[in-house]
């Protein structure tokens, strides 16, 4: 189960949410936190505005307990590209990215497959000329879509993203500039903080993200703090997976899930603020697309993949195991 702390939500403003239905259960997925929750009452299904605060106060459900024959939101990488070199990576920088026209087809084929969010990372999504494309198509198939972003290009972008995309993820490792740059480079933390602000601007729904490491774990208070100045819904804490790059920090940096718990159940969130950690144990099973067009999933404890084979057709991303991927 998706571990969460709740904190009063002040806002009432309405957001695009994915919704779908499995036997009585009616069940929401927020494409700014990841979160799902299940429904309390009668909701339109499909692409479904709805307060957000009404969403934020119902409980969650690992999408695991769900009787589906594809994940509720997937991860799509379509490039490994990207204008910073942080080590703690999950990418393979090795995969070979697929042309333009191959990326549409991934795009029509996961709207066509039954998922209901697709969260586009990467690499660097921003650096593709062709994201707003790949946006429309997925949503003009009834799917959410959220961006992950180490919000270098974002100020730039935010303009046209607000008319593309229901959600965008910026990546933080620190709450200034002397310890977020350690991991991302000189200069990325003025221009992620810029970004960041410029999404909420145009109204975009926004949200830090930071990877929960033994170096990070003592800026975690600051970060909430951070997400409270910048007027962004919130912070996902996202525990490191020894996958990719990052594999070579996992002795010196990993926290286990109880560590990472005591954390973030320590800190103090303001009213306007929610705060989601995302276990290691919560990423178990989750469905990842990789630039070269071929889907993995992580293993039960998030420490390696379990399958890698191409998407050619929807039924590729079928939940064979049954083992509660997500």
């Amino acid at each position: 189960m998706t571990t969460v702390h709740h904190t009063a939500i002040t806002t009432t403003t309405n957001r695009v949410f994915a919704t779908g239905a499995c036997d009585q259960t009616r069940y929401v997925h927020d494409p700014l936190t990841g979160l799902t929750h299940r429904a309390e009452g009668l909701i339109a299904l499909g692409r479904t505005r709805l307060p957000g605060s009404s969403v934020a106060s119902w409980p969650t459900l690992h999408p695991g307990e769900l009787d589906r024959e594809v994940p509720v939101s997937v991860c799509w990488s379509p490039l490994v590209r990207c204008n910073l070199a942080c080590p703690h990576c999950l990418d393979d920088k090795a995969v070979p990215e697929l042309a333009r026209k191959d990326r549409q087809r991934i795009a029509a084929l996961l709207g066509e497959s039954g998922v209901l969010a697709v969260d586009i990372s990467g690499g660097e999504p921003l650096l593709l000329r062709d994201l707003g494309e790949l946006a429309a198509t997925l949503t003009s198939s009834g799917c959410v879509v959220s961006v992950t972003t180490n919000g270098w290009h974002l100020q730039r972008r935010a303009e046209a993203l607000a008319g593309q995309v229901d959600a965008v993820r910026v990546s933080l490792d620190g709450p200034d500039a002397e310890s977020h740059d350690h991991w991302r480079g000189s200069g990325s933390f003025r221009r992620a903080v810029a970004g960041a602000r410029a999404a909420v601007a145009h109204a975009i729904p926004t949200q830090l993200q930071t990877v929960l490491m033994t170096s990070t774990q003592g800026t975690a208070q600051r970060m909430v703090d951070l997400a409270e100045e910048l007027g962004v819904h919130g912070v996902t804490f996202l525990q490191m997976l020894p996958i990719g790059e990052g594999a070579a920090l996992a002795d010196a940096e990993l926290l286990t899930d109880e560590q990472a718990r005591a954390t973030v159940a320590e800190l103090d969130i303001p009213d306007a603020v929610t705060v989601r950690l995302r276990t290691r144990d919560d990423a178990g099973g989750f469905t990842v697309i990789r630039a070269d067009g071929r889907v993995w999933r992580n293993d039960s404890v998030a420490e390696g993949i379990t399958t890698l084979h191409s998407l050619t057709n929807p039924s590729d991303l079928a939940l064979t195991g049954r083992d509660g991927s997500a």
